[in-house]
């Protein structure tokens, strides 16, 4: 008998403002623990800084969370005894995991908790096991603040997760 690849676990959100994308990362941030590596995906203004502003406050951490575009990557330390947050922006690189060597996400991912904005194709390589969040948004000209939020675990990490708490 052939065994069958359980699918990943995965859920479907629709956040209608910027305060429910902040909700959301505060809600995430009780899921995540040192070591976890969060991709998040979506358009320009889709809410991937929004949403890591509220796992900055969920986790408990020192510093504002701005969008670390032209510094690639900042660290904000714990106020307690939680993992730091990495907060990294790979739109501007062209390479994967070895342009991205020098920030040594690899040496910090087993006590932080590491969000890449705009990584997939670049850091997929940094483990299997990472949660993938992809924000969809109208585009054009618009005024709609809807986002339709996937989030994905992959990896022994997330086999059995719960992901459907954060809808609640």
């Amino acid at each position: 008998m052939e065994e069958v690849a359980a699918s990943p676990p995965s859920v479907r959100l629709v956040v209608s403002s910027p305060d429910r994308m902040r909700d959301l990362g505060r809600a995430l941030a009780k899921l995540l623990r040192a070591g976890d590596l969060v991709m998040l995906t979506g358009e320009l203004g889709a809410g991937k800084t929004t949403l890591t502003r509220g796992l900055g406050e969920g986790l408990g951490v020192r510093g504002a969370v701005t969008s670390p575009t032209f510094v690639i990557a900042r660290v904000h330390p714990s106020l307690g005894d939680g993992p730091p947050l990495v907060h990294v922006d790979a739109y501007r690189l062209s390479g994967g995991l070895d342009e991205m060597e020098d920030l040594d996400l690899d040496v910090s991912l087993p006590e932080s908790v590491i969000v890449v904005e705009w990584g997939e194709g670049r850091l997929e390589e940094l483990t299997d096991d990472r949660l993938q969040l992809v924000i969809h948004r109208a585009v054009g000209d618009t005024t709609d603040e809807v986002r339709h939020v996937t989030l994905t675990g992959l990896g022994d990490r997330w086999a059995g997760a719960d992901l459907s708490a954060l809808s609640a």
